[in-house]
């Protein structure tokens, strides 16, 4: 019974789990902001950065940009990044994707920091040429530091141009589990993990993100697998726990909720392949566990297929396997719904709606059990 009872309050829990992890994910911060001053501890910028602009060019990463114009042909750059096992890169764009651009990346490898100028000519590695591009770098003041106060990366540089610098701006994170850029294999760039592109006004510091290829697709993707496995699965679930007393109307109900949740996650994880074969990013992590959760989404579906009657022996084990399967999907689903809203750089908007959402489960949740405690 013990058991039963720990199965049967499993989405309570799975819920409250992803509410936690939403929040984690939503309110962590970086140690640098624009509303505080540039202070690295023990370092010191080779160039005055006394009256920087700064801008939060990509906040679910932590990239916060600061620029100036020293002189009409001279800019001043500092970029800063939480500390990554890979590279961090910056890269001026004519047209605002990453081919085509010429990047100042850096990285840290074996405690000694390393900042390299790059072309990023194509999507292979061969094409992407080190100490290549159109970015003057003047004399001797860039630098790559290691701010182990706030455990933070600052890349700077200035930037000797014909007037201003490309508006559009290009902004990466190497793949931690890839070795950094080694001088034995001539300091190859390996394919990045993820990356953002904005279109800053430098007179005014106002920025506006430029869509990404296959953005409709994408939200698509976002879209689907979120009302299939995260919005309709948990309702699905909450029909068949607290509405049993509308016999035989809760199974139906229920039955349709979860085969209209499978039919659109469904949908939603074939979009994510087209666009996993589309963009060549690595998103490894959420891409595992969509297939995970598809798997276990077939396995519901067999499992109605080889229902036992209700007063068979074996029904208590079919319970036992159903509802761990389906609380189980639904606990994977909300992890990789934040997960992929972060891997999208979709925005806080997109958390805190389904933040919401899971809050109304919650609430929902919690008045329902105790209406059924209660007349129990």
């Amino acid at each position: 019974m013990s058991m039963m009872r720990l199965l049967n309050n499993l989405p309570l829990f799975l819920i409250l789990l992803g509410s936690h992890l939403s929040l984690h994910m939503i309110h962590a911060q970086t140690q640098d902001s624009c509303s505080s001053n540039l202070n690295i501890a023990g370092s010191q910028l080779l160039f005055d950065t006394t009256n920087l602009n700064c801008f939060p060019v990509w906040s679910s990463e932590g990239f916060i940009l600061r620029y100036s114009q020293a002189s009409p042909n001279l800019w001043n750059f500092v970029l800063s990044t939480p500390t990554t096992n890979s590279y961090i890169g910056m890269g001026f764009s004519p047209s605002g994707n990453m081919v085509g651009s010429s990047a100042v990346v850096g990285w840290i490898d074996s405690g000694a920091a390393v900042m390299k100028r790059y072309f990023l000519g194509g999507q292979t590695p061969s094409q992407v040429l080190v100490d290549a591009g159109n970015l003057q770098i003047f004399g001797n003041t860039s630098s790559l530091i290691l701010d182990s106060s706030s455990s933070r990366l600052y890349l700077a540089f200035q930037l000797v141009t014909d007037g201003e610098p490309s508006r559009r701006l290009v902004f990466s994170v190497g793949d931690s589990s890839n070795p950094p850029p080694r001088s034995a294999s001539g300091f190859r760039l390996t394919q990045h993990r993820t990356m953002a592109a904005i279109r800053l006004n430098y007179a005014s510091g106002q920025a506006s993100k430029i869509k990404a290829p296959y953005s409709n697709l994408k939200r698509t993707h976002g879209i689907l697998n979120m009302f299939g496995w995260g919005i309709l699965l948990p309702i699905g679930v909450i029909v068949a726990r607290y509405f049993k007393h509308l016999d035989p109307l809760w199974f139906y109900v229920h039955t349709g909720i979860q085969s209209l949740g499978f039919i659109l996650g469904l949908s939603g994880v074939i979009a994510g392949f087209v666009l996993d074969n589309k963009l060549e990013v690595n998103v490894r992590n959420h891409k595992g566990l969509g297939i995970t959760i598809l798997t276990l989404g077939c396995l519901q579906v067999l499992a109605l297929l080889a229902r036992p009657s209700i007063d068979a022996k074996t029904r208590i084990y079919w319970n036992w396997y159903h509802y761990s399967v389906g609380r189980i999907a639904i606990f994977f689903a909300i992890v990789n719904i934040f997960y992929g809203i972060h891997v999208a750089d979709a925005g806080s908007s997109w958390n805190a709606s389904y933040g919401l959402i899971l809050g109304i489960f919650v609430v929902t949740t919690l008045v329902l059990e105790f209406m059924r405690l209660k007349k129990n």
